[in-house]
């Protein structure tokens, strides 16, 4: 029975029915949680009520939930409410590919734009190991933002186990041919290793992709038959008529291109979906050409009758054309793309500012020593270049036009000219990273995190502050303003308790008004194409918004994924001006892999995810890790992987980011950083998971907490303006911290000793980051890497220490204790580590870690398929908005 408007599935109310299938009822609810709308599909009881099913169907759900693309219909949660399973998706708005279809084939140009969207959702699942085994018209969603496939991976989830045979063995499963709603849609889209009961992969889509492009551009199906014998008889031996026989306008390319992806055998087929959809998009402009010239003798055939006409209406054209001209120069061309990669031994490191003009980048790119500078490149030039005397910058942004740049440095806030030279000083700013300058000299930023946006003018002076920090709400921080086109009214990322709540907010220089505009993951910035763009869930969204009403006009929509959104600070790595767009990407595909003292992978650990963490337990069975993970919103949690098992368990689940684990000498907790009250600060938790219990709690940040061997006491990195210093304090919390470096040098990744006398850390004393050895609590210290170095580990008998030099190499070095002093030998190369990492992580993170027995690494590296970190320049980015890629 279907359910009533105001019943509520756990945080959602149902508002209305949507419609109804073989794979359930859909409905239109509302998320009372994130104030939003979704689409809840309940499923069936008869598929729900087998354990096998539900456990095989969340397992699908999450896998199809990591997935992030504009043409995907995103996952956000699965659920049970009584007997009820449920699944909660995307809203998608407008028709299905099958009712498009009730009217008639889909214009070429139109059908080719269709088919590579389609191709390339395809091809974002299949790398992610997911087959869609349902793909039809029926199953594809026509939206304003392009193409979206559903129910992607779900078919063989939602189905009882059964067990391989051919169709004619299972033949009690299939409904009557004429049954509304049943099976003939999908036999007439199913390949021939489907129909034999054979083991499919992803090649089986790419038949169904076929048989549905076939289907667009003609308007007939590929396969047809009176009955079900005969239909499976067609599919199993015959091909369709050619495209062409139909559709003489139709490319050659086109009738080769369909014909491969419905080749009986698999190994004849298309592999690879992305190699589809790159065929159709370029035969997507011959498409066009041959569509428009088939028009033309039509028209020379008519010239004559209609040329009074044609006067009349060149005169009116012509006097429009004064009018509409200014909207006319605005419409976006062709959309297009290229990379830019940083500099040997730099990158980029989280900001990135397009000019007004949209000709010059500023990037923030950060060295081996982790000494971050801003740098320039002109588009349209092939170098970069360093803005001397921006070192130890914070990050950067345009003057509104574009002659300068202003950043922070060393706690203040500077302004230099574009081409560089001397910098003036504005004004105090403290930890300030992100600002903004409007076009009549007013700067915004905000000081640390927990304080309000404060304005100054850019020729210098004392900051006043702008917003006010609604604590009784529960907002904890404001932060990343950006000003609208007036330079009065401005944008700024309000972060709450309930991470969850982050907003973007809209306030005015000359208002003490603010008014929330919408949920997102980072702070929006204004494109005078007329859009606000935000990051939300790893993509960059797009939202219409009208300056005059100061309101949005359109539902958001996804125009480019795995973009770098730094969640805890509320920032997107993107920049707009004019119809030009660049972001930095954030791969998130990285893998778990053990590596034997030569070099060798000797082993694999979990699933590829978005690992930036990872360390192995005192009895070596067990390994911590942190990773974003796509079913908890790309929120960054502790998961414990079970080295003998192979299991995963997720050990934190608060919405606030959770990293830097390392273990008690017990193997039984786990010390971690979270940004839950605003700043870092470090929690433990049972390394089953449990209550988390907080152990130092300040306003400073506090990172890379380490365990003393004797449980008693915490070796953490806190965070001191442009510095870093280690800190020992004793786990109990009686008695004072002892500070173990005076401040002047920038200290990362402290190590206790196996025996708890010597801790070793890295530091830029001597210009270059370098790992040093320096007794517990205070004494001379050593230099032990040469040349460079950082993230020392220490084996588990202390005869050995480990670290990355500057090329990557992992490095070797012998330690000895003798009449209670530390010798040290000469640093030995063992092997690359490969993490490949550069521009993912932090440096100050923990891409690897060594096995108890010393014999073997953990090492994080990029997944084999995972593209390399770039800024990525889009031009005519709104494109994307009508379906062009």
């Amino acid at each position: 029975m279907p359910l009533t408007a105001g019943t509520r599935l756990g945080p959602y109310e149902i508002l209305s029915l949507v419609g109804a299938g073989g794979m359930g009822e859909v409905y239109r609810a509302r998320d009372s949680r994130l104030e939003r709308t979704v689409a809840i599909k309940v499923l069936p009881p008869d598929r729900s009520r087998s354990t096998d099913v539900r456990q095989r169907f969340e397992r699908e759900a999450k896998a199809i939930a990591k997935l992030s693309h504009p043409h995907i219909c995103a996952i956000y949660d699965v659920g049970r409410e009584g007997e009820i399973e449920y699944l909660v998706m995307e809203l998608l708005e407008g028709e299905t590919l099958a009712e498009r279809l009730a009217k008639g084939p889909v214009p070429l140009p139109q059908a080719m734009r269709f088919g590579v969207e389609i191709a390339g959702a395809l091809e974002k699942a299949h790398r992610q190991g997911i087959v869609h085994r349902d793909l039809k018209p029926g199953n594809v969603m026509l939206t304003k933002s392009g193409v979206k496939p559903m129910d992607s991976g779900l078919a063989r989830a939602f189905s009882p186990a059964a067990p391989a045979g051919p169709l004619s063995a299972r033949s009690t499963e299939l409904k009557p041919l004429t049954s509304e709603g049943t099976i003939l849609g999908t036999l007439q889209y199913m390949a021939p290793e489907q129909l034999e009961g054979k083991e499919t992969d992803a090649r089986a889509d790419i038949f169904a992709f076929g048989a549905t492009l076939y289907e667009m551009v003609t308007g007939r199906k590929a396969f047809a038959g009176a009955t079900q014998a005969s239909l499976i008889s067609g599919i199993m031996q015959n091909d369709p008529a050619p495209i062409s026989s139909i559709l003489p306008v139709s490319p050659p390319t086109l009738d080769r291109i369909v014909r491969t992806c419905l080749a009986k055998d698999p190994d004849e087929r298309w592999q690879n979906a992305g190699d589809v959809a790159r065929e159709l998009g370029w035969i997507g402009g011959e498409a066009t050409e041959r569509v428009a010239a088939s028009l033309a003798p039509a028209a020379r055939s008519s010239r004559r009758n209609l040329l009074p006409w044609a006067v009349a209406a060149l005169a009116i054209l012509l006097a429009a054309a004064a009018l509409l001209w200014p909207r006319r120069m605005q419409t976006p061309g062709e959309l297009t793309r290229f990379a830019i990669l940083p500099p040997p031994g730099q990158i980029f490191f989280g900001l990135v500012a397009l000019s007004p003009d949209a000709r010059r980048v500023l990037f923030q790119l950060q060295d081996d020593a982790g000494r971050d500078s801003v740098w320039v490149r002109s588009l349209d030039s092939l170098e970069m270049r360093r803005l001397q005397g921006t070192e130890e910058s914070r990050g950067m942004f345009w003057s509104p036009d574009g002659r300068e740049i202003a950043f922070f440095s060393g706690g203040k806030l500077r302004r230099m000219a574009a081409e560089g030279g001397p910098a003036q000083t504005i004004c105090e700013s403290g930890g300030a990273f992100a600002g903004a300058w409007s076009r009549d000299g007013t700067i915004l930023f905000v000081r640390e995190w927990g304080d309000p946006v404060v304005a100054v003018p850019a020729a210098g002076g004392a900051p006043r502050p702008v917003t006010v920090i609604d604590a009784a709400r529960g907002e904890q921080a404001h932060s990343s303003p950006a000003f609208l086109p007036d330079g009065r009214h401005f944008l700024y990322a309000a972060s709450f308790t309930d991470h969850e709540k982050t907003r973007v907010m809209l306030a005015s220089l000359d208002s003490k008004e603010v008014r929330p505009l919408f949920l997102a993951d980072s702070s929006a910035l204004f494109s005078d194409r007329g859009y606000l763009l935000f990051g939300r869930n790893g993509a960059i969204f797009a939202s219409r918004f009208d300056l005059g009403s100061l309101k949005l006009v359109s539902e958001p929509v996804p125009v480019f994924d795995e973009v770098r959104v730094l969640r805890e600070d509320n920032y997107l790595a993107a920049s707009a001006a004019g119809n030009r767009l660049v972001y930095l990407t954030w791969v998130g595909r990285r893998r778990l892999v053990w590596v034997d003292r030569k070099g060798r992978e000797v082993g694999a650990l979990g699933e590829v995810g978005d690992y930036t963490d990872v360390r192995i337990s005192p009895e070596g069975q067990r390994v911590a890790v942190a990773r974003r993970d796509a079913s908890s919103g790309l929120n960054q949690d502790l998961w414990v992987l079970d080295v003998g098992r192979a299991t995963s368990t997720r050990v934190t689940f608060d919405p606030s980011e959770e990293f830097d684990p390392a273990w008690y000498p017990d193997g039984r907790r786990l010390v971690y950083v979270t940004d839950h009250g605003g700043v870092y600060d470090v929690y433990e938790t049972a390394a089953s998971g449990g209550a988390p219990k907080l152990l130092l709690s300040s306003k400073k940040d506090k990172v890379l907490p380490k365990v003393s061997p004797d449980g008693r006491q915490l070796l953490v990195t806190v965070n001191e303006g442009a510095q870093s210093v280690s800190v020992l304090f004793p786990v109990s919390g009686q008695g004072q911290p002892v500070r173990l470096s005076d401040g002047r040098f920038s200290e990362q990744h402290p190590e206790f000793s196996p025996d708890g006398r010597w801790v070793t850390f890295d530091s830029n004393e001597s210009g270059a980051r370098e790992v040093y050895v320096e007794p517990v609590p205070a004494g001379p210290r050593r230099q032990v890497s040469i040349g460079g170095g950082q993230m020392a580990v220490w084996n588990r008998n202390g005869s050995e220490l480990f670290y990355v030099a500057r090329d990557g190499m992992l490095m070797l070095v012998m330690v000895r204790q003798s009449a209670g002093k530390l010798e040290t030998g000469e640093p030995q190369p063992l092997f690359p580590l490969g993490l490949g990492i550069a521009g993912e992580l932090p440096w100050h993170r923990h891409p690897y870690d060594v096995s108890p027995d010393g014999q073997r690494f953990l090492v994080i590296r990029r997944a084999p398929d995972a593209e390399p970190v770039a800024a990525v320049v889009v031009t005519n980015w709104t494109a994307v908005l009508r379906g062009g890629r």
